[in-house]
């Protein structure tokens, strides 16, 4: 009981942060979620909580949603969600831990190589990138910060921007969370409960987070879960050496 009132904490304090920045609930909860679960338990409960919090943003900030980037990221990542989704049904726990934690360490050094050497990614790779954000949501949950490096620089504008990467997200889970269940439905049910305090802790944390984006600097929220997610590159790649 105490790591389930530890874990919904962390939960609703995350879904507050990444409103604004527009990514980072995965990176910040599957960590936590896997002290209870395995690796591949912890990916599908969070996609569940993620999806969850994404459709509440959606409802919440849809006034802002720019349709165009929608439709023209949507469908490449929902196939790289699907194509994650089911490689990642067949790598084992420690391999699939190994890349998570590599691609959370690579990525923030490339997004923030971008301001150090002056290289914009290309419009024309942003389809690239919207494989990209799909693939690795199926494969490990974590398709924000990859997604925001290619829409941030579309959607200037923080709101336009929230409520773009929310709708974009929650296509990604509405892909992805079929095939987990298809696959791994025992193992979700099991987790029921601790699903459903998650999602209750993530839906609460939605409304303060709005209120967040209107006051604060997106760049100052986005720095700070860039860092998480370095830190939890490292935590995953501890955990693959010690299964």
């Amino acid at each position: 009981m105490d790591d389930f009132v530890f874990i919904s904490i962390g939960a609703f304090l995350a879904a507050i942060l990444t409103v604004p920045a527009g990514f980072g609930l995965s990176t910040i909860l599957t960590p936590l979620v896997l002290l209870v679960v395995g690796p591949h338990e912890a990916v599908a409960i969070v996609a569940i909580v993620h999806g969850a919090h994404n459709g509440s943003k959606y409802v919440v900030l849809k006034k802002y949603v720019d349709f165009d980037a929608v439709r023209k990221y949507g469908i490449w990542l929902v196939i790289g969600a699907i194509l994650g989704a089911l490689l990642q049904n067949q790598v084992p726990d420690a391999p699939l831990l190994a890349i998570i934690g590599i691609f959370l360490i690579i990525l923030p050094l490339l997004t923030m190589s971008e301001k150090w050497t002056g290289y914009k990614i290309p419009e024309a790779n942003d389809r690239v990138g919207g494989f990209g954000s799909g693939f690795m949501g199926g494969l490990s949950g974590h398709q924000g910060a990859l997604r925001a490096m290619f829409l941030t620089r579309r959607l200037p504008d923080k709101m336009a921007y929230a409520a773009t990467a929310s709708i974009l997200a929650l296509c990604v889970d509405l892909s992805r969370i079929p095939v987990y269940f298809v696959y791994r439905h025992e193992e979700i049910l099991q987790h029921l409960t601790l699903t459903c305090i998650l999602v209750i802790s993530a839906l609460l944390g939605v409304n303060i987070g709005k209120r967040w984006l209107k006051n604060l600097k997106v760049e100052w929220i986005q720095r700070g879960v860039m860092l998480g997610i370095i830190g939890s590159g490292f935590f995953y790649l501890y955990e693959a050496t010690i299964i």
